[in-house]
């Protein structure tokens, strides 16, 4: 790159504190993203003794913003790279402070899924553009440890959630779990006006008439000294077509991904979804139910770091397996049922950990399985498939459990969506260096 690069500055001087303070605050909103996802689950309960719905009818309402996050991540990827990182998370902001807004007043099952689905698509939306947003604030050395600090607020997120959506359960009905996230949503606006500005790699990109002066004002807010001009615009490289990945070269990987995905996000929803429910079903009070899900996002959590330790000693595709095989069995040991809340605790942290695991191995197997010039277009492909199925898990339980099965016989039919993902990356050995 030209000396007057801006990216070059960024790329190759140590992160300032502005920079880490961009991270922080896309840590903030992925964890914000966790909890938005899994308030219907500790608010569940309480919908379904208030308005005395069965599980058929919750499976569907917990299933809503997983179809929205499909539709967010394909459709408002586009828009952060059209209108910029800053103004799409503004925008899913507001989407989801709406959608918490309308599902806190909602008064049947039909209103609150929409709301519901409205908020899936501002965390669709949102996952995209931080991801974005958190990489191209960071230098080349700490791209990659921003990147991953980003991803773990998602768990984080689900862990402070739900602890405060406990506390709210115990002297509030379920509507106080969405107004608690309508005001977390709504207060993290001006926080990013005030800390986060436009991506000076969007900004290059785009080449707006202002766009040098706006740099340079960026630049400064980092520490780092004005440039007097900016490099002529690269040429605009035409985008691979979507049926390049089913190509000879790629069919395999982009099939094998899909399914492995599809499969195992699917078990890891069913816990995610159905922990409240199930434990209150059981007999203990919504408060502690959700709880029990707290103590699964914190193995969730754990699952993500000690993965990604490991990957250093041992190979990626066997590890992701491993764990997906893990996962089958301790989903499957939680659908026995436990005497305690203190074991429901443990088999739910442990479940979390082992299913939170395949997750994060397979983001880093799609990493691997696809070249550069391919690779977003794979990723988007295979996640956004992916989300959209997940949909399925929650309301496939909900039937299930509506048609007669019990929790054990459930609990193997879900879990067996781990299994089928660790025998499909199988098909991968020859085509992915792991």
């Amino acid at each position: 790159m030209a000396a007057n690069d801006p990216r070059d500055l960024i790329d190759h001087q140590p992160m300032s504190r502005f920079q880490w303070g961009v991270v922080a605050v896309m840590v903030g909103l992925n964890a914000l993203d966790g909890f938005d996802v899994l308030s219907i689950s500790f608010a569940s309960p309480g919908i379904a003794q208030a308005w005395g719905i069965d599980r058929a009818a919750l499976g569907l309402v917990l299933s809503m913003e997983l179809l929205g996050m499909a539709a967010g991540s394909l459709l408002l990827g586009g828009v952060a790279d059209r209108a910029g990182r800053r103004a799409t998370i503004l925008l899913c902001l507001g989407i989801m402070t709406a959608g918490m807004l309308g599902a806190a007043s909602a008064s049947s099952v039909v209103i609150l899924s929409s709301w519901r689905l409205l908020t899936g698509i501002g965390i669709g939306g949102m996952l995209a553009a931080t991801n974005a947003a958190v990489a191209e604030a960071s230098n080349a050395k700490r791209r990659s440890l921003a990147v991953v600090l980003m991803a773990g607020g998602y768990p984080v997120g689900t862990i402070v959630g739900g602890s405060i959506s406990a506390l709210l359960l115990a002297h509030h009905d379920w509507r106080a779990v969405f107004l608690f996230g309508a005001v977390c949503s709504l207060l993290f606006i001006p926080l990013v006006l005030w800390r986060v500005p436009e991506s000076v790699a969007f900004l290059m990109h785009k080449r707006p008439p202002d766009a040098l002066p706006r740099i340079n004002a960026i630049l400064a807010r980092m520490g780092r000294p004005p440039v007097d001009a900016l490099p002529p615009a690269e040429p605009v490289q035409r985008k691979l077509p979507m049926a390049a990945l089913f190509g000879p070269d790629l069919l395999r990987p982009t099939l094998a991904l899909t399914i492995a995905y599809l499969a195992h996000i699917m078990t890891f929803y069913f816990i995610l979804k159905w922990i409240p429910k199930i434990v209150v079903d059981m007999g203990f009070p919504a408060p502690q139910a959700a709880g029990v899900l707290v103590w699964a996002s914190v193995g969730g959590a754990t699952g993500s770091v000690l993965l990604g330790l490991m990957t250093g000693r041992i190979r990626l595709l066997p590890l992701t397996a491993f764990a997906m095989l893990l996962s089958t069995l301790l989903v499957i040991l939680f659908g026995r049922g436990q005497a305690d809340l203190a074991a429901l605790s443990t088999i739910a942290a442990l479940a979390g950990f082992a299913t939170n695991a395949g997750v994060v191995g397979l983001y880093a197997l799609i990493a691997q399985a696809f070249p550069t010039h391919v690779r977003a277009t794979a990723t988007g492909f295979v996640i956004g498939v992916g989300r959209g199925g997940s949909a399925l898990a929650p309301a496939l339980a909900g039937f299930l459990f509506t048609a007669g099965y019990g929790l054990q016989t459930v609990a193997i039919l879900m879990g067996l969506g781990s299994l089928i993902a660790a025998l499909t990356l199988f098909a991968l050995r020859q085509k992915v260096a792991a």
